[in-house]
């Protein structure tokens, strides 16, 4: 191999590749949350706001630290922002891909009012909140 072309190959972001060990379907949903694309929380800076909104509610997310959040947007769960425990999220099964908030997926946290983790619907979408700083600038919650 010629030197550029291992630096061209340094470069390539790494993608899960299937393992042999898991079954197809398990394969297909890594591979599947990859071409999806989500969100680390621990990539998330403290305070970063994110609206996930799912196949049923549209919840309003504040990044704390150690996984902790405040989540508000489900009339029953949590009508006012209470403090949670992000788990990540599953395909509705028992695998979780840990602090991780993927579209197509379901977001799993754990409730201080309950013993069994909160699984959300499919998540169909993320979004930053902007919101406007005290000089008027608008600060973007996810990095550019």
């Amino acid at each position: 191999m010629l030197p550029a072309e291992t630096n061209f190959l340094a470069q390539l972001p790494l993608f899960f590749r299937p393992h042999p060990n898991l079954s197809d379907a398990v394969n297909h949903n890594i591979i599947q949350s990859e071409i999806e694309g989500g969100v680390s929380v621990m990539d998330l800076a403290p305070e970063t706001t994110l609206l996930i909104h799912t196949q049923h509610t549209c919840y309003r997310i504040v990044i704390l630290e150690d996984g902790r959040a405040l989540i508000s947007g489900h009339p029953q769960y949590c009508p006012r922002p209470i403090l949670v425990q992000l788990e990540g999220s599953t395909w509705g099964g028992s695998m979780l891909k840990p602090r991780y908030i993927g579209r197509g997926m379901c977001l799993e946290f754990r409730h201080p009012m309950y013993g069994a983790p909160i699984v959300t619907s499919r998540i169909q979408d993320i979004q930053p909140v902007h919101e406007v700083g005290g000089n008027g600038a608008i600060r973007r919650s996810l990095p550019a």
